[in-house]
């Protein structure tokens, strides 16, 4: 698996090194995140610039904001059809993926937090897979998000797959929940490109929510 090694430096970040070098790196690295990707002549522009994320969390430990963030490590980003195929044929495919690890698909600048500015007004439609249908549900939804199907304009922040232990969780994040027209169009082109099965439920979660139940905690 050409993944294993290149996943050797996240499996580090569960030991509690010095946290000011921490922070330090994860600065830096987000600075480089934001450089402009240069694209080659002949290669074919996406629509947006995207980067990918990889997250994993120790099962146990108590999720917060700030560790979440330290958790999250960027593996790559890409702004066209070539480059995004580079990347993607080195990486694992979800179902290869221990449990609770995720990836998060989002345009540049948008960070897969719900605490982000282009996130906080908005929501997502979550998608529960039984074991089995993760890679192949999430490439269908990376193709469809790169090739601008959703049709949307800038609605579309980003995506993410979710790999627990009985299931795997899809989900597809917008700026603006109170839309309920594009809402309701993300879902069934969600359900288009997911070929799901006509019972299957997608349930929409405003990130508001989420904000509200912090602060009643």
């Amino acid at each position: 698996n050409i993944m294993s090694n290149k996943f050797e430096p996240l499996k580090a970040s569960d030991d509690n090194g010095d946290d000011d070098i921490t922070n330090k790196n994860h600065q830096k690295a987000e600075k480089e995140a934001l450089t402009p990707i240069s694209i080659p002549q002949g290669e074919h522009r996406l629509q947006y610039s995207y980067w990918l994320w990889f997250s994993r969390r120790s099962p146990g430990k108590q999720a917060s904001v700030q560790n979440y963030d330290q958790n999250l490590k960027l593996i790559g980003k890409f702004a066209s059809v070539e480059q995004f195929w580079a990347l993607y044929s080195h990486l694992a495919r979800p179902s290869d993926l221990q449990s609770h690890s995720d990836f998060h698909l989002f345009k540049i600048g948008i960070k897969p937090m719900w605490e982000d500015e282009a996130n906080q007004r908005g929501g997502k439609w979550i998608v529960r897979l039984r074991k089995g249908l993760a890679s192949r549900c999430w490439e269908n939804l990376v193709l469809a998000m790169l090739g601008e199907q959703f049709m949307v304009g800038e609605e579309i922040c980003g995506a993410v797959v979710s790999i627990r232990y009985q299931e795997d969780i899809i989900s597809v994040w917008n700026k603006t929940a109170s839309d309920t027209s594009t809402t309701a169009r993300i879902r069934d082109t969600l359900r288009r490109v997911l070929n799901l099965p006509p019972n299957t439920i997608l349930e929409y979660k405003t990130h508001n929510d989420k904000l509200r139940d912090k602060k009643n905690t």
